[in-house]
């Protein structure tokens, strides 16, 4: 009897678990043997904690090549990019001095005005401007740069744009690899060299001339820009902006997505990518709302100014300036009361998409019109140059949006109006900022980057048909006849091929009855 009790014991302790697959039997052997071996102090009071290695050590693989790939999530990655701009780095004595002078001349004190905008109610926070600051240091370390300014943000669909806005050293500037032109020209020649043989109707249609981009520190791309996504995250230097981008920026309205490389599908079609339409809307936005306090810039001494007034009749207007010396500042109060204290201090653009006007007609009158004109008579083409208004016009000269006032001046404070700061903003392009306490000022961007418009966006209707050959008999297609027509006309070549035969045969005769009256 007790020997069937021990087997149905031990029966039982061989029961394999349903969820482990392990029985108790061996478990308890497992225990035993590793508390003989290890003989560990007070077992009674670890034998839990040994029964869980024992299982624990079961399910352990002995042997496994393969790693856990951790998921890096983007808040984590962003951080460790971002550990770099908190890494001061390692440079030699001598080096120092140097590095200190370039800082102080374009480096800007970001944290300054992010203060003074920070009264204004306006800012990204304390924690995203001293990242920003410490990106645009890194920029200006890496680029041989000679003024720095932050410009704004742009905000996207996907992802933010950080912009900066550079002034390269003189001789510096870094050049384009621009490969339009050359594209342009060889498209033209290979029309040209496909035409000479073509017997067909020749077009009159003449592309108009193509205006060209405004070279580099003047105009519109008078600055260059470097855009970021984080702050940590490289700087991408934003091309040259051209008038056709210009033009076609103002008929059209998209958000931007965070990716440079976009296609820009609208319509009009744009030429270029979301890096050449971010160009163009930095631009556009640069040339309505940068602002600076009436007397803080002043232009150029008098012995320029006499070629300067020479200047102004071919190009429309001076474009350089420079800080004045003597500014003494303005009274805040007096910059809130009264927009005659603010002017511009970027050019205007044209609506030919420049900022000096350019003469669609000038080569073609030099080169070939001077010959045609001569032979036909022809009167030649006349433009009418467009004006804008110059630099450092006063903002109160600003034209009102459907009685709505292009900017809102207020002070930053009421309560104690003594240390308060003047605050403007523009209610043309919603999110830019100014803001001066007298003698500082300072501007900045943060939106969508579109234009406000009173009315819903509506695309623009296409343009009429143009007429691309003249029109006339021998290109003109003709109506299909009816039966009753096809018979007529084929009377017609009947009969036409009858009087013939019949005057052949009266000829013949004549000819018979002269010949008889000869012998006669």
């Amino acid at each position: 009897m007790v020997e069937i009790a021990v087997q149905n014991a031990k029966a039982y302790l061989l029961k394999t678990s349903s969820k482990s697959g392990l029985n108790l039997y061996d478990h308890l052997s497992n225990i035993l043997t590793k508390i003989l071996d290890e003989r560990p102090e007070n077992a009674v009071d670890t034998i839990e904690n040994i029964s869980q290695d024992v299982k624990k050590a079961h399910f352990s693989k002995k042997l496994d090549t393969l790693q856990n790939e951790n998921e890096m999530l983007p808040t984590y990655e962003i951080a460790e990019k971002q550990k770099a701009l908190f890494l001061q780095g390692n440079l030699e004595g001598g080096d120092q001095e140097l590095e200190d002078e370039i800082a102080e001349s374009s480096l800007p004190n970001v944290m300054e005005s992010a203060f003074y905008f920070e009264q204004a109610g306006v800012g990204l926070g304390t924690d995203e401007t001293y990242r920003i600051f410490l990106a645009l240091k890194q920029l200006t370390d890496t680029h041989p740069i000679q003024r720095c300014r932050f410009w704004g943000k742009i905000l996207g669909l996907e992802m933010n744009y950080i912009v900066a806005e550079v002034e390269f050293r003189e001789g510096e500037d870094e050049e384009e690899e621009d490969d339009e032109e050359a594209i342009e020209e060889r498209d033209n020649g290979d029309s040209e060299a496909d035409g000479d043989d073509d017997e067909l109707p020749r077009s009159f249609y003449k592309a108009p001339q193509a205006v060209p981009k405004e070279e580099s520190r003047t105009g519109a791309n008078k600055y260059t820009y470097f855009v970021c996504n984080e702050p940590g995250r490289p700087w991408a230097k934003l091309p040259s902006v051209t008038p056709a981008q210009i033009v076609i920026a103002r008929k059209i309205k998209k958000f931007f997505t965070g990716r440079l490389d976009n296609p820009i599908i609208s319509y009009p079609p744009f030429p270029g990518t979301e890096s050449n339409y971010l160009r163009a809307q930095i631009a556009r936005i640069s040339a309505a709302t940068h602002v600076s306090p009436l007397g803080f810039y002043q232009f150029g001494e008098e012995e320029e100014e006499e070629e300067e007034e020479e200047e102004e009749e071919i190009d429309g207007g001076r474009e350089s300036f420079e800080e004045n010396p003597d500014f003494e500042g303005i009274q805040v109060i007096d910059l809130v009361e009264s927009l005659s204290n603010w002017v511009h201090h970027v050019q205007y653009i044209l609506p030919q998409g420049r900022c000096n006007w350019f003469n669609p007609i000038q080569k073609s009158e030099e080169e070939e019109e001077d010959e045609e004109k001569e032979e036909k008579g022809e009167e030649a083409e006349y433009i009418e140059q467009e004006v804008g208004p110059p630099l450092l016009t006063p903002l109160s000269e600003d034209i009102e949006i459907q009685n709505i006032p292009p900017w809102t001046t207020r002070l930053s404070s009421s309560l104690i109006p003594q240390y308060a700061i003047a605050v403007l903003r523009s209610n043309l392009w919603p999110g830019a900022y100014a803001f001066s306490n007298g003698k500082k000022f300072e501007n900045f961007y943060i939106g969508w980057g579109h234009k406000y418009s009173p009315d819903n966006y509506t695309p623009p209707v296409p343009p009429p048909v143009y007429q691309e050959y003249p029109s006339g008999p021998e290109i003109t297609e003709m109506d299909d006849p009816n039966v009753e027509e096809e018979q007529a006309f084929r009377a017609a070549q009947e009969a036409a091929t009858v009087l013939p035969v019949e005057e052949n045969e009266t000829e013949e005769e004549e000819e018979e009855e002269e010949d008889d009256d000869d012998y006669e």
